[in-house]
């Protein structure tokens, strides 16, 4: 008897579920030890042409309502009606697989515990880097450790921007634009140049790792708008890479310090060199040292295989997995604001651009100058 499971959107990341799941379905069954059936694609276009047009619907009452239906992967975006539709499939006991950042970043502790209760899944590995295996790391792998750090670039837009800005000495604004002639930027650059997309990234990991839902709005974020071609060469010229940093560490007094900015990397360090569209996590733990995972970290496919790879998860357990989840908190007492951020910083004024000796609060490095960038020390 096969196992049934539905597509919520047909997008560029649903389409690639599906097709993905019909190229690969020998493997994906034996991975999944048993025999799998896709019954429904939910999406309100019309898709005559394609091979599967026979499992298109238009009334998620059709999959909602099928006991048949046991798994959903939800690809659709945005907060809602997803979340509306992900909370009424985990209710009836129907494990959820999305790549949706934004749901998990503001709404993942609500499904977690609705996971729990019914006892399924809520799996979110596309969710943060796309084809990049994170989430399953952070919380099996690496689950013996005391994590003091996560740092990333986690967002392959700006990371494409700041490559050509770096290498073909492009202006900031026709780096946007070759990004958004590439398809690698929307139309509306804004969740990616602000930094918006990689602080939804960042509060994922930060509330799998430190065990309390981080949300958004609690995050400090800074985008790379504000970054010109003479900030890169300089800093070049310095021994640095400048890349959008996500970054969360533990402070002394047991808070957390999540925050999104453009940092000053030096060469030295392997994150300086990741290039285009690719992103890269370095995992501080007290066991392993540092840890690094790189690879693509947005696209039809690579994200879609982080999709199918949770779908297939799914399929093999039985029960809730209690290791990827978090509780939900009541207050954000737990997480420091900016101003325990302290880092050396890039400082450009009217005369000259330097480095500060000592380390020093944002605040106090934006009165040295028209620009201030931190350096990352991990």
């Amino acid at each position: 008897m096969s196992v049934k499971f539905a597509v919520l959107g047909h997008g560029v990341v649903g389409s690639g579920v599906v097709e993905l799941f019909y190229k690969n379905k020998e493997s994906i069954e034996k991975r999944a030890g048993t025999e799998m059936e896709l019954k429904y694609i939910l999406d309100l276009r019309e898709f005559p042409d394609t091979p599967y047009a026979d499992k298109f619907t238009k009334d998620f009452n059709d999959i909602l309502n099928d006991d048949e239906v046991t798994s959903v992967c939800e690809c659709m975006g945005g907060l809602e009606p997803a979340f509306t539709f992900v909370k009424s499939c985990l209710e009836r006991g129907k494990s959820v697989s999305t790549s949706n950042k934004e749901l998990v970043a503001e709404k993942g502790d609500i499904l977690l515990a609705i996971a729990k209760k019914m006892n399924c899944n809520f799996f979110f590995e596309a969710s943060v880097g796309g084809a990049i295996p994170i989430i399953r790391p952070l919380h099996k792998c690496l689950a013996a450790n005391e994590i003091s750090a996560v740092s990333g670039i986690l967002n392959g837009t700006t990371n494409f921007i700041l490559t050509k800005m770096y290498n073909d000495k492009m202006s900031f604004e026709d780096a946007l634009s070759l990004a958004q002639k590439l398809g690698y930027a929307e139309k509306d650059p804004t969740a990616d140049i602000e930094g918006f997309d990689a602080c939804r990234k960042i509060c994922i990991i930060s509330s799998l790792v430190y065990g309390k839902h981080v949300y958004p709005s609690s995050v400090y974020t800074k985008g790379i708008s504000q970054i010109d071609l003479n900030d890169v060469q300089t800093a070049d010229s310095m021994g640095y890479s400048i890349k959008l940093i996500a970054n969360v560490r533990k402070l002394d007094d047991g808070r957390i310090l999540p925050v999104v900015m453009p940092m000053l990397v030096p060469h030295s360090n392997i994150i300086s060199s990741v290039s285009d569209v690719f992103n890269a996590v370095l995992v501080d733990g007290d066991a392993v040292d540092k840890v690094m995972f790189y690879g693509r970290g947005a696209g039809k496919f690579p994200t879609a295989s982080a999709v199918v790879g949770d779908l297939i998860d799914s399929v093999k357990h039985k029960i809730t997995v209690f290791s990827q989840s978090w509780d939900s908190a009541e207050n954000n007492d737990f997480v420091a604001g900016i101003d325990s951020f302290k880092a050396k910083w890039y400082v450009r004024d009217n005369e000259k651009s330097y480095i500060t000796d000592e380390e020093m609060t944002m605040s106090e490095a934006e009165m040295l100058g028209t620009a201030a960038i931190p350096v990352l020390e991990q």
